[in-house]
């Protein structure tokens, strides 16, 4: 299979707010939109929106067992596992197992886009 595909819809739109979804575990500080998914392979392209002051202390930082990527849209989000603020424009591509988090926001909160890629999965716990 491949990724779904929709073209040039607007994620931010007003009119799209349904799209998104509360991240579970994280006490409506985290919101989801999936642009794209593989169905077959669980390979899925989001956005992720962490609201002003969000706080994931209480979950802890997680690894998973494959590749993903990430790019910082808009606001900053400290990542305390590098300590260190993450802005605008910053992106990275984190190996399987790479320890990332906690993450907190300042007021402005911070929206990240994320490409993902379960089909890429090694041996190993996932978090």
């Amino acid at each position: 299979m491949a990724k779904t595909c929709r073209t040039y819809w607007n994620a931010l739109a007003a009119a799209n707010r349904g799209s998104w979804s509360v991240v579970p575990g994280t006490d409506g500080q985290l919101e989801a939109c999936t642009l794209a998914q593989d169905a077959g392979n669980g390979d899925y392209t989001r956005l992720t929106r962490f609201l002003p002051g969000a706080d994931t202390a209480r979950v802890g930082g997680k690894s998973h067992d494959y590749p993903e990527e990430v790019f910082i849209v808009s606001g900053r989000l400290f990542d305390a596992a590098f300590d260190r603020w993450l802005e605008a424009g910053d992106y990275a591509s984190r190996p399987p197992g790479e320890v990332h988090g906690p993450f907190r926001t300042d007021q402005a909160g911070c929206l990240v886009l994320e490409v993902s890629y379960p089909s890429q999965a090694g041996p190993g716990p996932r978090r």
